[in-house]
């Protein structure tokens, strides 16, 4: 099988990872910059070119789209789809994680667990947004922020007002969510693949560092799920139509709540405190989803 992977760097862990899997199965992996292509829209015969070349005779597609570039880099993965080419996530899907707002309340629609979480425009009510979520302190987040920058604990009332007033004076878009004391800095990774929850972990802040990111000097050790943090992680990716990503949820009194969805986790964490081969397991997944896809089509002539 002919597989693409979507990054702007070849040298990242994941990616090099998941060429390693995929040629350790017997197929054919390429390391495609989409930035670096160009598309040509037409109902005759569209194509992606790459380095002056078209792309062609690919079967599946895994896109590890950055952030910073989900527009261009769903459009690359949406020419993949009109061309037949199977994703491991949809251009759809990634575009639906990538905007927080709307994942919150895919995941709200869904009945899925979530933190008490508040959005506004304006600053006229700043301490009615705050007292819709309970309260100092709150979780105070930029809805464009990854890896943990962007979010600030305020643990007062007045703390809160001046830096969403700040955040708002940029004109920043921001959520605000209660604080979830009992996590205790910690929140648990779900890497999810298809249907079921593949590999797990629980990622530990530093001292006196509310957020767990492993970017910010976490730490991650292997963890067992409870049935309904499974079952939660699942139901999350599902709502938001992924076939991999990263779920990531904390442990309240009341249960498991989701935090977000990643469409393009990262496996280096992962694989190292769970030591699970979690990118041939995405190459599993990728490899029999496309000859799925590929009889379903065959089978419709």
């Amino acid at each position: 099988m002919k597989i693409a992977i979507l990054s702007q760097d070849s040298s990242l862990y994941s990616t090099r990872r998941l060429k390693e899997a995929g040629e350790a199965q017997g197929h054919e992996v390429q390391i495609i910059n989409y930035l670096r292509c160009y598309m040509n829209i037409t109902a005759h015969k569209p194509t992606i070119m790459y380095k002056g070349k078209p792309l062609e005779d690919f079967d599946a597609v895994i896109p590890r789209i950055g952030a910073s570039r989900t527009f261009y880099g769903t459009a690359v993965v949406r020419q993949f789809e009109v061309m037949g080419v199977f994703s491991a996530n949809d251009s759809q899907a990634i575009s639906r994680s990538r905007d927080k707002l709307r994942c919150l309340q895919l995941l709200a629609r869904k009945g899925i667990g979530l933190p008490v979480t508040g959005c506004a425009h304006a600053t006229e009510d700043i301490d009615g947004l705050i007292e819709s979520v309970g309260g100092a302190p709150v979780v105070i987040k930029l809805l464009e922020g990854t890896q943990g920058i962007g979010v600030v604990l305020a643990e007062t009332h007045q703390a809160a007002k001046s830096v969403i007033e700040a955040f708002r004076g940029l004109d920043a878009n921001i959520l605000v969510q209660e604080y979830i004391k009992e996590s205790q800095g910690a929140d648990i990774r779900c890497f999810v693949i298809g249907d079921k929850v593949v590999a797990s972990m629980k990622r530990q802040g530093l001292e006196g560092e509310f957020r767990s990111n492993l970017h910010r000097g976490g730490k991650a050790e292997k963890i067992k799920l409870t049935p309904e943090e499974r079952s939660t992680a699942v139901r999350a990716v599902k709502a938001m139509g992924l076939g991999v990503a990263g779920v990531d949820l904390l442990r309240s009194n009341h249960g498991a709540l989701v935090l977000e969805v990643n469409s393009s986790p990262g496996l280096e964490g992962i694989e190292a405190a769970t030591n699970i081969d979690v990118a041939g397991k995405i190459i599993d997944f990728v490899t029999k989803s496309a000859i799925q896809v590929k009889n379903r089509a065959d089978s419709q002539y």
